[in-house]
């Protein structure tokens, strides 16, 4: 077992009120309606129409399973790992999703945005790994 650093509870707490902004932007998102999305810039309009049921979930998938995850990270738990993978296979295909949407490579600022939102997943994942793979259930 991994001796648990101690910079790992300030790590999981900003990862909590990372995906708990994750889950806020996506609850706003799911509450948007016809007349919000009209009032879009066309492209935009597009991106939405386009945009596969299946990255919907994927998404719900990394904010939600990012958002448990940290949390076990933070105490820490061994289930942290397993959410805080299925959060990471989450944002890969929201990514997806996100290409297919757009026909190709989204705008450079989204690409960037979910670059960020990738590297994080992918370090959260590799931290709980590491630190919270292996603790005992108590």
């Amino acid at each position: 077992m991994a001796v648990r650093p101690k910079w790992l509870r300030p790590v999981a707490i900003a990862a909590t009120l990372w995906n708990l902004l994750g889950c806020l932007a996506f609850a706003a998102d799911a509450r948007l309606t016809a007349s919000d999305i009209a009032r879009m810039p066309i492209e935009q309009q597009h991106l939405y129409a386009a945009r596969p049921g299946w990255s919907v979930i994927g998404t719900a998938v990394a904010v939600g399973a990012g958002l448990l995850g940290s949390v076990a990270l933070g105490v820490p738990h061994r289930i942290a790992w397993r959410l805080l993978l299925a959060s990471l296979i989450g944002v890969v295909v929201q990514d997806v999703g996100l290409v297919i949407a757009s026909g190709g490579l989204p705008e450079a600022t989204a690409v960037a945005l979910q670059g960020l939102v990738l590297v994080i997943a992918i370090a959260l994942a590799l931290i709980a790994r590491r630190y919270a793979a292996h603790v005992a259930d108590d």
